[in-house]
């Protein structure tokens, strides 16, 4: 019952008040990136300790003294592990199947956005196909539309769209800067990051962790990359670029230059913050990978 507790109490920390600590942190828009990797590091460690939670709530009879290797072996599922001889009960199959739920929930979760998002993509695609007209000095596809807009259709084949509205508006400098913007969405994959949190969300509604999740890690995914993009071009063309696009609507599942957060970014490039210590980006990546094994190291020794 120690480990029990322990691991629920694990849980609940990573789901309700860890959450809020990160998104009220001054760092991470110092450090984009390994936010990122914080906040997917935090829904992995919520999702292994409420499954070994639940299972040792669940767990009955004999297998209580073998740990989880030893129900493992019990049900078949793992074989060379301690066993007691002793059939599993309806309880210890419960304590394997409860938490075999709540892992492969947000697997599906995941599978089914991410093939929705690949048919929208696709239709969007054979659209601009019709509408649009490709520009090989920009490597974008052109769209007349008057209202200044520049987004990135990532995935397969994937397409940055600029209006006739954005060519009049920005300059040359500052249309490369946003264009450049856009390629570190698809050069970083991006919109997997999205549909990992917004599968996340989706199976744990409700849950502190999942919202805010899912509302930091949009605009921290802009701020990387602002980031990437600054690296060749000048803050205030970047910034001059996000302030005429920033009223540009962009379709579903598209990524915009003027998206999350605007005036925060906008802020951000003008007055970027001290940057992090060269140690700070693993050192997050190290606790962010350890964080989900803590639990797994807990559940996998015999208990007391």
């Amino acid at each position: 019952m120690t480990t029990a507790a322990v691991l629920t109490g694990y849980a609940l920390l990573t789901g309700t008040a860890a959450p809020y600590l990160l998104a009220r942190a001054r760092w991470p828009h110092r450090a984009p990136a390994a936010a990122i990797t914080a906040w997917l590091g935090l829904a992995a460690t919520f999702v292994v300790s409420g499954a070994l939670a639940c299972y040792h709530l669940l767990l009955t009879g004999p297998h209580v003294h073998d740990g989880l290797v030893g129900l493992l072996t019990a049900c078949g599922l793992v074989t060379g592990g301690p066993t007691r001889g002793t059939p599993p009960t309806p309880g210890d199959l419960a304590a394997v199947l409860l938490p075999a739920v709540l892992v492969l929930l947000p697997a599906l979760c995941l599978t089914r956005i991410s093939w929705r998002a690949h048919r929208t993509r696709r239709r969007q695609r054979d659209m601009l196909a019709l509408v649009g007209t490709p520009s090989p000095r920009y490597g974008a596809t052109i769209v007349e539309h008057g209202v200044p807009a520049v987004y990135c259709l990532p995935g397969r084949a994937p397409r940055i769209v600029v209006t006739s509205g954005a060519l009049q508006a920005l300059s040359d400098e500052q249309l490369r800067a946003v264009l450049a913007h856009e390629d570190a969405h698809i050069k970083g994959r991006h919109h997997l990051v999205h549909a990992a949190v917004a599968a996340f969300a989706r199976s744990f509604p409700g849950l502190p962790l999942a919202r805010l999740a899912k509302e930091q890690t949009a605009l921290l995914l802009e701020m990387a990359a602002d980031d990437r993009a600054l690296r060749g071009h000048p803050r205030e063309a970047l910034a001059a670029a996000m302030y005429e696009v920033a009223a540009g609507q962009t379709p579903h599942l598209a990524m915009g230059a003027g998206g999350s957060g605007s005036l925060i970014r906008m802020r951000r490039v003008l007055d970027p913050p001290p940057k992090p210590r060269r140690a700070t980006t693993p050192a997050i990546a190290l606790a962010s990978a350890a964080a989900p094994l803590l639990p797994l190291l807990i559940a996998c020794g015999p208990l007391p």
